[in-house]
């Protein structure tokens, strides 16, 4: 299988600061591939990259094998690329269908004049919302009134729906209790099993083997590897974000485990 999109030797300067410094990964159909760091390791600044909102310094990205060059993010969600922030850009007063078709209302026509067709975008909601293992009171049911984990999905769903290729997730469980998080995780599953490739920012490592195919590790804008699972224990990933063998020293020198 090829892969969807290839990050070749990526950097992003801004001014005299380096993001990315020669950042090289593939991302394959069907695979969750995680990419894990700490604070400041650059996975923001590479998800943005991707996604259109950053432009790389030097470097190359391939979308389905030819060059991407996207001029803003609009063009990147036109391609398929669909990213899930943590701020999930919603409106909590709003219906979940409205929420949900935001930005991609359906409409209907009544002599001629066009409006919001409310009960397509019901329908649709709810079904996909129910795909995903989510039963909704409701499709007008606020979406502030939803759970953490219920939100994030609402979100992916919104991105499969509107045909997602590649769906980019921030750090998705990083507010969520135990059970929401395994909600999410689910669902995380569910958009694998669609043959859609799924980025899962993360600096959990339990939420990281939980779901992901490979693994790779960020750290001060370059990567530590990348690694299959199977490959790598969750022990040996913790090490790699927290400083590989910069922490067994410091551990080392403590006479203890930090």
């Amino acid at each position: 299988m090829e892969p969807i999109i290839q990050m070749k030797n990526i950097e992003k300067h801004f001014g005299s600061v380096i993001a990315l410094n020669g950042v090289t990964i593939d991302f394959y159909p069907g695979e969750c591939h995680c990419l894990l760091g700490d604070n400041g390791a650059g996975k923001s600044t590479f998800i943005k990259t991707m996604s259109g909102v950053h432009k790389p310094t030097n470097g190359e990205i391939l979308f389905e094998g030819k060059p991407m060059h996207f001029e803003d993010p609009r063009d990147s969600i036109n391609a398929g690329i669909a990213t899930v922030y943590q701020d999930l850009a919603m409106i909590p007063l709003m219906s979940v269908s409205r929420n949900f078709f935001m930005g991609n209302e359906p409409v209907k026509r009544i002599a001629g004049i066009p409006f919001f067709d409310h009960e397509r975008a019901n329908e649709t909601t709810m079904a996909e919302m129910r795909a995903m293992g989510i039963n909704l009171r409701g499709p007008d049911q606020a979406v502030g009134t939803l759970s953490g984990g219920e939100r994030q999905t609402v979100a992916i769903a919104r991105a499969v729906h509107f045909g997602a290729k590649v769906l980019i997730l921030d750090e998705p469980t990083s507010a969520l209790g135990v059970r929401q998080t395994a909600n999410v995780l689910s669902t995380v599953d569910k958009v694998r099993k669609q043959g859609i490739a799924v980025v899962f920012i993360t600096h959990n490592v339990r939420h990281a083997m939980a779901v992901g195919d490979r693994f790779t590790v960020l750290n001060r804008g370059k990567t530590y590897g990348t690694a299959a699972r199977g490959e790598i224990t969750p022990e040996e990933l913790q090490d790699l974000m927290a400083g590989g063998q910069e922490l067994a020293t410091l551990e080392g020198s403590l006479g203890g485990t930090v």
